[in-house]
């Protein structure tokens, strides 16, 4: 690095690209690792990368080559480890920026809005100014009026830990293109008083989306820190699989309670999953595919696939079924795929293309049966009927996986030790 003194704001390297010297991009930065050292300003000693694939990994200061406002450039070197806290380590972004500050010179407080590095002629980078934004009425600290901002030195504040409200805040609005399974690693890494203020935070919707990628023992915990009430909305935005499955892991009688708080229709799909016993088909199938009459046409059921809430697999196909369409539905008649209504023609009825040669499976058949019929037919979706031959649901591929694979696979890290990364070397 530099021998000559540089500084840089951490807020205006968010987000920023990092780059081997080949100048291929490794990844984007996220935030910065800095450690505490008492009275002393801390020193930064690393930053965290998202590295292709959404994994957030380590990369010291020492494989830092050079650090801007435009751009950060590495030696090539990541460890492809997720990034895991220790010790005395905070980060900027979910730490310090979730920090009180109060200022000396006069007891005025503020809140940090960003905080400065700035290279020493020894090569290490210390937190050298904080920018503040006050926060009492009236004149303080060098004549600034309230809501007024100052950049001051480290040692002229004193840092009181609050609520962590702000650096949910700030996580949150960082995070917000994360896809929900991507988002619901991150969760997984934090603490559990972090996890608590981001969860907090969320909007029911997301919650509900992220839930569902999380291992069965991190959605109990997070369900069971909320109050029954926000509980039950969550519940009604999930997959009503995902709802059964969760509710299914809580005491008979809280499950019961946030069913009662339910709205009576989501509440009656997710009873009827609790009567299957766990492995059976009927125990992982959503109850609410996409079903038409055979009446219907192309163009209706191409309106109905393009819904934004259905996942890709449950928009794989149309289920084509006499009244009523509400499962459990008249006389199932066979199904039509996302192809087929592609290459047909708008007009054309889906009873003229329905595919009768698929065989359902039935609602007790048990997971090994659906998975040979699945991977027989290469489907994405597959229907499930009762034993009077009437639809009451379909399993998708991602549920039958979530429950072939082992119980820890969301956790599985199979990161090399270094790797060279950037478009060079694939």
């Amino acid at each position: 690095m530099s021998p000559n003194p540089t500084r840089v704001f951490v807020a205006r390297l968010l987000g920023l690209d990092v780059f081997d010297p080949l100048g291929d991009r490794v990844g984007r930065l996220r935030d910065v690792v800095v450690i505490a050292r008492g009275q002393r300003a801390p020193q930064a000693i690393g930053i965290v990368v998202e590295v292709p694939g959404k994994r957030r990994v380590f990369v010291p200061m020492t494989r830092i080559t050079s650090m801007d406002q435009f751009q950060v450039i590495t030696t090539g070197l990541v460890n492809l480890r997720r990034f895991e806290q220790r010790g005395a380590e905070m980060t900027v972004l979910g730490d310090l920026f979730d920090l009180g500050t109060t200022i000396l010179d006069d007891g005025t407080k503020g809140t940090i809005e960003d905080v400065a590095m700035e290279q020493q002629r020894n090569g290490d980078w210390l937190v050298s100014k904080l920018f503040v934004r006050r926060e009492t009425s009236g004149r303080g600290l060098r004549g600034l009026r309230r809501g007024g901002t100052v950049l001051v030195d480290w040692d002229e504040v004193r840092l009181d830990a609050r609520g962590g409200t702000r650096a949910a805040t700030h996580f949150l609005a960082s995070h917000e293109d994360l896809k929900a399974a991507d988002f619901a690693d991150a969760i997984q890494e934090m603490s559990g008083q972090r996890r608590f203020e981001v969860v907090s935070e969320l909007q029911d919707e997301r919650l509900a989306d992220v839930l569902q990628e999380l291992p069965e023992d991190d959605q109990v915990e997070i369900l069971s820190s909320l109050d029954n009430e926000r509980a039950a909305d969550i519940l009604e935005e999930m997959d009503p699989d995902d709802a059964a499955d969760l509710l299914a892991d809580l005491p008979a009688e809280r499950a019961e309670e946030l069913l009662q708080l339910m709205e009576p229709e989501e509440a009656d799909d997710v009873r009827r999953l609790l009567q299957y016993d766990e492995g059976t088909a009927g125990s992982i199938m959503t109850p609410v595919p996409v079903i038409l009459p055979p009446e219907a046409t192309v163009a209706d059921a191409l309106a109905h696939v393009r819904r934004e809430e259905l996942s890709p697999a449950l928009a794989s196909a149309v289920f084509i079924c006499r009244p009523p369409l509400e499962t459990p539905t008249g006389r199932f008649l066979g199904m039509v795929h996302i192809q087929q209504l592609l290459r047909s023609a708008p007009p054309e009825q889906l009873g003229s293309i329905v595919d009768k040669g698929l065989e359902p499976v039935k609602d007790l058949a048990q997971l090994g049966d659906v998975a040979h019929s699945m991977a027989q037919y290469n489907l994405n979706s597959l229907a499930v009927v009762n034993t009077d031959g009437r639809l009451v649901g379909a399993v998708t591929v991602d549920d039958l996986l979530d429950h072939l694979l082992p119980d820890d696979w969301r956790a599985h890290d199979d990161g090399a030790p270094l790797k060279k990364v950037g478009g060079s070397f694939g």
